[in-house]
């Protein structure tokens, strides 16, 4: 079996392991909030498509992201091009149920900007949920590669662009560099730091902590 497809394997194809704990997340979302179905939610960071598959769908979903946006969507979709650190006022001037966000806290950009997307976060839902992989975890979870995140950046650019469970590797420098320094994985700590009426959760791989998760209900 060639690496690219165990990569296909474990984390991307629709039987992958990284599926199965993405479903089983969904599922825990809608244990979580019982009312589900009737909520508005904001999703900052994610795709409408991932909530056309999920077991329990909200009445209202509006996703804020950075990539290009879908040119149709469903009637209980809406969608918006921008920052979730720098939201524009026709955002911020709104709220929701809940405001959910999965695996984007590790990605904008340092802590001041994390902690500008943690205000909007607590501002604008009544309850929240904001995934995010964690720091100590043996295996950095974006290129599949043991003790990544603890390498100086010189080492990691370069796995970045050689190590073959990434999605693609071959980057140039300049992407890989890119890609290195807005991957930034986070402990317990900085997490409650960040959203302190929260409880924290432990999603578990292996008996280890896979990820941690900031829950506020209503």
């Amino acid at each position: 079996m060639g690496l690219h497809s165990l990569r296909f394997r474990l984390v991307d194809s629709p039987t992958s392991l990284g599926a199965k704990r993405r479903a089983r997340r969904a599922a825990w979302l809608s244990d979580t909030f019982p009312n589900l179905a009737d909520m508005t939610v904001l999703d900052l960071g994610g795709r409408v498509e991932s909530w056309a598959r999920v077991p329990v769908r909200p009445a209202r979903v509006h996703v804020v992201n950075l990539e290009p946006l879908p040119t149709e969507l469903p009637d209980w979709a809406e969608a918006d091009h921008a920052d979730a650190c720098e939201l524009p006022k026709s955002i911020l001037s709104r709220r929701y149920d809940l405001v959910f966000s999965n695996s984007v806290l590790e990605h904008v950009g340092g802590h001041e900007r994390r902690r500008r997307m943690a205000e909007a976060v607590r501002e604008l839902g009544s309850a929240y949920w904001v995934q995010t992989p964690y720091r100590y975890f043996p295996v950095e979870p974006h290129w599949v590669a043991p003790g990544m995140q603890f390498l100086p950046v010189s080492a990691r650019v370069l796995m970045a662009r050689r190590w073959p469970l990434a999605y693609t590797p071959g980057k140039t420098y300049e992407a890989a560099m890119k890609q290195v320094l807005t991957t930034e994985l986070i402990g317990r700590a900085e997490l409650r730091y960040l959203f302190p009426d929260a409880v924290i959760r432990n999603e578990h791989l292996l008996g280890l902590t896979k990820s941690i998760i900031a829950i506020r209900k209503h």
